[in-house]
């Protein structure tokens, strides 16, 4: 039986660099919609936005994604009073494959790549910090780097909230809600079963 996410998130120590604020985590962990549905269930957490990080081009999109060095990354603002930064990584390294480093799942390319952009030597300190921690519990080497932020672009309104939207969209399996391609997507490219595989019962979001 895999932990409830509130009782693994429970077990971690709640110290902040600061509290009684707002907070921007910036993580990218394959598909951004994966991400935002996952980080979305997080007590504490006011709001995940999909988009695109890391890169040497100004104003990617989805389309021109190939070769501009951005990830498929969410920006997630918390209450820093309600959840910890080191909470969010803990639950960030298991539901990734931290030790793929073609990309995540089905998605392959350099857009799909695992990373943790820092914006100061406190979250530095504490990503740092979580990685090692993972490697030890994972016991295989993680490639996950810790990269200093960049300027992170929203991505298309359509791919905000995307695993929960009702609006229809032709899918190779037929005309679906998004919510049921999203579902559909998710399963398909085995991204739960790999987590699972990986970290067992310390996988906050497979159920």
């Amino acid at each position: 039986m895999f932990k409830s996410l509130a009782l693994v998130l429970a077990l971690l120590p709640v110290a902040n660099m600061a509290s009684a604020e707002t907070q921007t985590a910036y993580f990218a962990g394959g598909c951004f919609w994966c991400i935002e549905a996952d980080f979305e269930k997080v007590q504490g957490v006011e709001g995940v936005v999909s988009g695109y990080t890391g890169g040497t081009t100004d104003n990617p999109t989805y389309d021109t994604l190939k070769g501009s060095g951005h990830y498929e990354a969410v920006a997630i603002t918390y209450d820093a009073d309600a959840v910890s930064y080191a909470q969010l990584l803990y639950a960030f390294f298991r539901s990734v494959d931290p030790t793929d480093a073609g990309g995540q799942f089905c998605d392959r390319g350099e857009s799909y790549r695992t990373a943790i952009f820092v914006s100061n030597p406190a979250e530095r300190a504490l990503a740092e910090a979580a990685k090692d921690s993972a490697q030890r519990a994972l016991g295989q080497r993680i490639v996950t780097p810790v990269l200093d932020a960049a300027r992170f672009y929203d991505a298309e309104d359509y791919h905000q909230d995307y695993y929960k939207g009702e609006n229809r969209v032709l899918t190779r399996r037929g005309v679906k809600t998004q919510s049921d391609a999203y579902a559909f997507y998710r399963d398909a490219c085995g991204r739960d079963q790999r987590v699972a595989e990986l970290w067992g019962d310390d996988a906050p979001f497979v159920k």
